[in-house]
């Protein structure tokens, strides 16, 4: 790791705190920086207030199983995930993947296997990261690594959704993104159909962004077929 690069970020869920720190010491060991939750509801607002490269999540947790977490966390975030779980059926395995996860250690676990895998998916992250913010024209400003958006300058407040939908619309530039693929990726499988929500969320984002329906800006509405992101 070079040392004038930012150290990358791990997020690590776990309730048992031994396994917390193990994770913990065996990263920073090898010039990591970690962030540490010991429940669901901890591990999703330090991933959306401080972001992570990866998450290592635990599927027992105290206040929400770990799969709740993770259908959570794919609503607005594409982070790798890697779980750790004590469940070895096939099935529970297929599903956890289908959910969103990345891939999975069965615990219990060789520390050195998951560092593997932690490394494995970090140069991955690394190779297809952006070096800046991955939109600028001087009024809009939007930058994915800091979860930071601005309008000439100053600080535009996102919930988590109106972000996620922000950044699948750049990130395909140019390009129409169907209306069901948006719902999909937000509000899960089960809301494909419904268009009420992307309504909302749309309303509100482009007010924040100051953006006109009539006269769009950025966010072009093609009614009932999805959205375009136009911004030059």
């Amino acid at each position: 790791m070079l040392d004038s690069a930012p150290a990358a970020r791990v997020l690590i869920i776990d309730d048992e705190p031994h396994i917390r720190k193990l994770i913990d010491i065996s990263l920073r060991s090898q010039g990591y920086a970690t962030l540490l939750a010991e429940n669901g509801h901890e591990g999703l607002s330090l991933l959306a207030g401080k972001g992570a490269d990866i998450v290592v999540l635990d599927l027992g947790l105290p206040d929400k199983d770990g799969q709740e977490v993770l259908r959570e966390l794919r609503q607005w975030s594409r982070v790798p995930v890697i779980i750790l779980t004590v469940r070895s059926d096939e099935t529970e395995k297929v599903a956890l993947l289908d959910a969103g996860a990345n891939d999975y250690v069965t615990k219990p676990f060789g520390i050195e296997e998951l560092m593997a895998r932690i490394r494995a998916f970090l140069r991955v992250a690394e190779i297809r990261s952006p070096t800046g913010p991955i939109y600028d024209d001087g009024n809009l400003h939007i930058d994915v690594s800091q979860r930071d958006v601005r309008i000439q300058g100053d600080s535009v407040p996102l919930t988590r959704k109106e972000f996620a939908l922000l950044v699948l619309l750049v990130e395909q530039a140019g390009r129409l993104v169907a209306q069901p693929q948006i719902l999909k990726e937000l509000w899960g499988p089960s809301h494909e159909e419904d268009a009420h929500y992307l309504r909302i969320l749309v309303g509100k984002l482009r007010h924040k962004l100051g953006d006109d329906a009539a006269n769009p800006r950025y966010i072009m509405t093609e009614p009932g077929v999805g959205l375009r992101f136009i911004g030059k």
